[in-house]
């Protein structure tokens, strides 16, 4: 590599430009642009490795998920549902209340729009539990009118199985809706956090959810699938090949630019 060669008739403060030259070709790299190339590169090289990173992330799920779904239900006893590990399959026992449930806002079953019904369990050693006993429709379309969730509750003690899950969280905090006291019930909910829960019930709750396997009485519409399912692995590596591709296009195009063949 040579020493930098300043054109002639440009001041060396503004363009500042590295020259390599071979016996045919000579490649002028102006220092801003270099720099400005450099770190696009590595914005996109490092959008890249994130997706790739989130795709990793979502076929543990996956994994996580498929492990399960053979397994037997274990009882969960006095242990935390933060100590069963995500998706294991538990059984509990314990007594609805009915009088006070909520309702998850904007799930989607087969492009229909509906609710998700969480209904709090008191366990049989005095913990709450929410159970999440599947997905109903909106009553005509409309939000106007609650889903009557009562039908088809048990009155009496219940001995339950399911999977451990988390509760939906929102991508962005703006979706948030946290079920707000003094509503009537049921009330409708979007992407709470358990202490939102808690605090509209006037309960300490168990953190997570139980969603109800899909033979046990009481439920709803349970198509349980992996958080991932929505957003599959392999839309995250999709988009990580389009960021490492811009990363060499905007490489590619600066060479390009800059590349010059030089007269014999």
């Amino acid at each position: 590599m040579r020493s930098p060669v300043w054109p002639e008739g440009r001041p060396q403060e503004t363009l500042l430009p590295i020259t390599l030259r071979t016996s045919r070709l000579e490649l002028r790299l102006p220092l801003p642009w270099l720099l400005l190339t450099a770190f696009g590169v590595c914005v996109f090289l490092s959008l890249g490795r994130w997706q790739w990173q989130r795709a990793e992330e979502k076929r543990l799920i996956e994994s996580a998920f498929a492990a399960t779904a053979a397994g037997r239900p274990i009882p969960l006893a006095e242990r935390s549902l933060a100590a069963v590990p995500r998706y294991g399959q538990i059984e509990v026992s314990g007594r609805y209340d009915g009088a006070h449930q909520l309702l998850l806002d904007n799930i989607t079953q087969h492009g229909q729009t509906g609710f998700e019904v969480l209904t709090p369990l008191e366990m049989s050693d005095g913990r709450w539990l929410l159970v999440n006993r599947g997905w109903v429709p909106l009553v005509r379309h409309s939000r106007s009118e609650m889903p009557n969730v009562q039908d088809g509750l048990p009155a009496g003690p219940v001995v339950l199985q399911g999977r451990v899950d988390e509760l939906p969280v929102a991508g962005l905090a703006a979706g948030r809706l946290p079920a707000t006291a003094g509503q009537g019930w049921p009330r409708v909910t979007s992407f709470p956090q358990t202490a939102d829960l808690a605090a509209a019930l006037g309960r300490t709750l168990e953190p997570r959810q139980l969603l109800l396997a899909a033979d046990q009485a009481g439920g709803y519409l349970r198509n349980w699938q992996a958080s991932s399912a929505s957003f599959p692995p392999e839309r995250h590596v999709a988009y990580a090949v389009q960021w490492w591709s811009l990363a060499c296009l905007a490489a590619g195009l600066y060479l390009f630019m800059n590349i010059k063949r030089r007269n014999a």
